[in-house]
């Protein structure tokens, strides 16, 4: 193993770190302020890759992707944390769409235990989807739920099963076949640096990164929303007794953990592909990042998306028998020295 091994090794590693602080980042936030196991997050990042290869083949534009994937999955993401994640406001919405999703449930049952009784035909499938919605609203409406902010097995129930029906709506729109996304050419290439080929790709993914991260520390550091996140993050009564609408701080960093979490898809995807399965590949990893740096900072997150994947390449590239051991030992080592992670509050 010479010196060419280990420079490239680590570059690697560094390159994977800023794709999972991408994940990571927005998982920490969620987390920090919302106290809420999203279990779904790496949903976030498949149905990113996914909507950005739809936006390529629909347009040609690899840049146009980025932010029109990401803003579809952050409004994904505020549908779920208004309607599903929050206690209280749009009781009446929250209802008809678990209503009608009740209804469609029905229907089926219905068709394949007395397939004679709807006939085939769209118009009995829709009546019965509609009686069905209709009683399962009413029904709803007179239950009177326990508020789930209170109960972290109920929001990890929630987010799990969100995280399967994303996984099984990716399967249905798109398909089971990998896929890959195409970077542009000028990103296809490789820079050589002292005689070792460093793709331009992996070079743009660290700069994009570092850029991402900059910003939202400018945010969180320079603004009234990032002092307004920064207290809810220490102490979320306390902000509400002085005047923070901390309904609508989770409604933007649930979004804005959503939005990261589309980017790194779009930009993972043109070297892990896109496939049925990488969402639950990646959330343990998202998690990892979290832990290791702590709920609710940026720093941290940097820090431990930087572990985990120098300790993924070079775990991968020295002890392959060995190397998920090698990736969660730090966590391990964190968890053992300090629970709350490395930036991590008490």
């Amino acid at each position: 193993m010479n010196t060419q091994f280990w420079v490239i090794q680590a570059f690697n590693g560094v390159s994977y770190g800023a794709l999972l602080f991408l994940v990571g980042s927005g998982l920490s936030l969620i987390f920090g302020v919302m106290r809420i196991v999203n279990l779904s997050h790496g949903a976030y990042f498949l149905w990113g890759g996914y909507i950005a290869l739809s936006v390529i083949a629909a347009t040609g534009s690899w840049a146009l992707s980025i932010p029109v994937a990401a803003l579809a999955v952050a409004l994904i993401g505020i549908a779920m944390e208004r309607l599903f994640l929050r206690s209280e406001g749009f009781e009446y919405l929250r209802n008809g769409v678990i209503g009608l999703g009740l209804g469609v449930m029905v229907a089926l049952a219905v068709t394949a235990a007395w397939p004679h009784f709807i006939g085939g035909g769209w118009a009995q499938f829709g009546a019965v989807t509609v009686v069905a919605a209709i009683a399962a609203y009413f029904a709803l409406s007179r239950i009177s739920l326990v508020p789930i902010d209170n109960d972290v097995l109920r929001q990890v129930l929630l987010t799990v099963g969100f995280a399967f029906l994303f996984q099984q709506g990716a399967l249905d729109i798109w398909g089971g076949n990998n896929m890959d996304i195409t970077p542009p050419a000028v990103l296809s290439r490789s820079v050589v640096i002292g005689g070792i080929y460093f793709p331009a790709y992996r070079i743009f993914m660290i700069a994009l990164a570092v850029a991402i991260g900059a910003v939202l520390w400018l945010v969180m550091e320079r603004t009234r929303m990032g002092a307004a996140v920064r207290a809810t993050v220490d102490d979320a009564q306390m902000a509400r007794g002085v005047g923070i609408d901390t309904n609508r701080v989770s409604m933007f960093v649930f979004a804005l953990g959503a939005f990261l979490a589309a980017i790194g898809g779009v930009t993972g995807g043109a070297f892990l592909g896109i496939y049925p399965g990488l969402d639950f590949e990646m959330l343990p990893l998202a998690f990892a990042v979290v832990i290791i740096g702590g709920m609710g900072s940026l720093g941290g997150a940097a820090i431990g998306a930087l572990a985990v994947g120098l300790a993924d390449n070079f775990g991968k590239a020295l002890f392959p028998e060995v190397s998920y051991f090698t990736l969660y030992a730090p966590m391990v080592l964190i968890l053992a020295i300090k629970p709350t992670g490395l930036f991590g509050r008490e």
